[in-house]
């Protein structure tokens, strides 16, 4: 994990291995629902099952909100999903956006894309389509989406700003995203930073909750709100995989908090439409 680039083939590797697994066999070792847990994955996932567009093929129990929920998605409107794995984000936002509409959902992992495309075609969607490619430099062209949406991703991605710098230029002037993910206030524990699986988990790629909103701001998004946040609780047998007793007992005893929250914000009606405020000349 000591570059960019390795990290980066780190997430494609876990997350090509989860992208074979269905749900059960995904919430058997990583049991979001609060049993035995020996992985990190899906300790903070939210309940999709109620929600109008749902398909259990295509819900790996991977994200950290709902941000669809908030998203203010209408019927006609282009949606882009970012980091779209097995297409769960995407399918809610096809039932909102309705036929008239148009869902574009973006992975980096091949067998993610191979999993989301299958599942494309049981369902019938046919304004649902699905790009292999990197967020920080999206297969999209400028000012086509209304909403973008995007659930425990951005953690994953090593250079933070160039997401937003890419949101920003991908979105229509006054279109708008809502984001959730992964934030910290305080510092995890060495070996807690350090751990690859804690990054695929979404857990050690995050960063300080103020210095993510200000990354929101120097973009040059306006009207930031924090729609939902929820602690996420790191259950102890995985916490005991890389901190010892003692030093669970002060992790647990610091400052330090691991959040989940649903962040929207808008871009300028009047915005600069080429790709953010300070990369034009």
């Amino acid at each position: 994990m000591e570059t960019t680039d390795q990290i980066k083939d780190m997430v494609r590797q876990k997350y090509s291995e989860i992208a074979l697994q269905d749900k059960a066999t995904n919430e058997s070792s990583c049991c979001g629902s609060g049993c035995c847990s020996t992985e990190t994955y899906n300790i903070m996932s939210d309940d999709y099952s109620t929600l109008d567009g749902y398909n259990p093929d295509a819900d790996l129990g991977l994200g950290c909100g709902l941000p669809t929920q908030f998203a203010k998605i209408k019927k006609g409107d282009v949606v882009i999903d970012l980091g779209s794995g097995a297409g769960n984000d995407a399918f809610i936002a096809r039932a909102e956006t309705g036929e008239t509409g148009k869902v574009i959902g973006i992975d980096f992992t091949p067998a993610m894309i191979d999993k989301a495309r299958a599942n494309a075609e049981k369902i019938g969607f046919h304004n649902v389509e699905f790009r292999q490619g990197d967020i920080e430099k999206m297969p999209v062209t400028a000012n086509v989406a209304d909403v973008i949406v995007s659930n425990c991703v951005l953690n994953l991605v090593p250079n933070k700003y160039g997401v937003f710098q890419e949101i920003y230029r991908v979105l229509k002037p006054g279109g708008h995203f809502s984001i959730s993910d992964v934030v910290l206030e305080g510092t995890l524990p060495k070996n807690l930073q350090e751990a690859a699986e804690m990054y695929a988990g979404c857990v050690s790629g995050a960063i300080q909750k103020q210095a993510y909103l200000e990354l929101i701001d120097v973009t040059g998004f306006v009207n930031v709100t924090i729609q939902k946040e929820k602690p996420i609780v790191i259950p102890d047998d995985i916490l005991s995989q890389y901190l010892s007793a003692e030093q669970i007992a002060a992790f647990k005893q610091s400052d330090t908090g691991i959040f989940s929250i649903t962040v929207y914000a808008e871009k300028p009606k009047e915005a600069n439409t080429c790709c953010g405020p300070d990369c034009c000349s």
